[in-house]
């Protein structure tokens, strides 16, 4: 499949440049990221109140030298307290005007989470071959979010691990490459601010898009990230979220 996809186009390429040189879309008003988690809420994603960034590149929280701050929930039952309901919804945005929002993954949906230049080849050669991508979000700490349908728990495995034994958000740094949040995960859902001027989760393919089967990307993901990390992909171990 490398091969196959190797070359560039001139449509390839400016979509690169054009995703490259995009700026973060910033809700300019309480209504901006009030429409936009409603309109994430209306497309069966279940959101739950996140952490904010503080002065000194610090969190909103109380815990002192945060490892995450500003990218996870405030409540220990976010898993429970995650919801679509468009009333509990504005009720947040409007008593927590400063809060990000994170969207509970292996209930409706499923998130595969790329270094951004992986991502960006990935999405190149998946467009160019006429798969559907569905809803992509970019976060300026370097990394691009795919948003698929949730795999659950297929009736055809023998099992299905939760997602804590692979790319919790609290251990992602153990890994750099491909993170595959299902059960048991969450991602921040756009718009969300991170530390730093300017930082911010926003998409680059908005929830107009459907979401797709996680397994139509995962090969072309795979490849990009090995590549991206200098290793040639094992195909063979491709088909499951990683373990850690």
């Amino acid at each position: 499949m490398s091969q196959e996809f190797g070359g560039r186009t001139g449509l390839q390429g400016k979509l690169t440049q054009w995703l490259r040189g995009r700026r973060p879309k910033e809700a300019a008003d309480d209504s901006g990221r009030e429409a936009l988690l409603l309109a994430a809420a209306g497309a069966g994603l279940p959101l739950a109140p996140a952490a904010h960034p503080a002065p000194g590149y610090r969190c909103s929280c109380d815990r002192v030298g945060c490892p995450t701050p500003a990218r996870h929930p405030v409540s220990f039952a976010w898993q429970t307290q995650s919801t679509t309901d468009r009333g509990q919804i504005e009720r947040w945005a409007r008593h927590q005007p400063q809060a990000n929002f994170i969207t509970a993954t292996g209930m409706v949906h499923d998130v595969l989470d790329v270094p951004l230049e992986a991502g960006l080849e990935a999405m190149e050669r998946l467009l160019a071959s006429g798969i559907e991508v569905g809803p992509v979000a970019e976060s300026s700490d370097g990394r691009l979010l795919f948003f698929t349908l949730t795999r659950g728990t297929p009736e055809d495995e023998d099992e299905w691990w939760p997602c804590e034994l692979d790319c919790h958000p609290e251990t992602m740094d153990e890994h750099p490459g491909l993170r595959w949040h299902c059960r048991g995960s969450y991602v921040l859902v756009p718009p969300a601010r991170l530390p730093g001027d300017g930082q911010s989760v926003h998409w680059v393919r908005g929830l107009e898009h459907p979401l797709p089967d996680p397994l139509s990307l995962l090969e072309v993901l795979t490849d990009a990230c090995a590549r991206h990390a200098g290793a040639e992909p094992d195909h063979a171990s491709a088909a499951w979220p990683l373990r850690g």
